[in-house]
């Protein structure tokens, strides 16, 4: 008696597995303020998952010299003093 096999695949090895989103634009009319916020708030997630990525789990750990350096290695612009402590405040609240 043979006995069928169902495979599936979950993961395709061939493809990267950071998967590009679409983006869409940013709603018109609101004040500049806005915005920097909206941005300096992306970059600080994208730069506290990839710390969060690398081992960095607790914020004393997360040195402005440590985020900086990891932009550099993503290759985004080095965060102000301000964007590195919202990435610490990530990483603490995410505990």
């Amino acid at each position: 008696m043979a006995v069928a096999t169902i495979t599936t695949k979950l993961f395709d090895i061939t493809q990267p597995a950071a998967r590009t989103v679409q983006r869409k634009p940013l709603p018109a009319g609101q004040p500049r303020e806005w915005y920097e916020t909206h941005n300096r708030r992306l970059k600080a997630m994208r730069l506290a998952i990839a710390l969060l990525d690398s081992g960095v789990y607790h914020p004393a750990s997360a040195t402005n010299r440590k985020i900086r350096a990891t932009a550099s290695l993503m290759g985004i612009h080095p965060p102000s003093d301000t964007t590195c402590r919202m990435v610490r405040a990530l990483i603490r609240y995410g505990r």
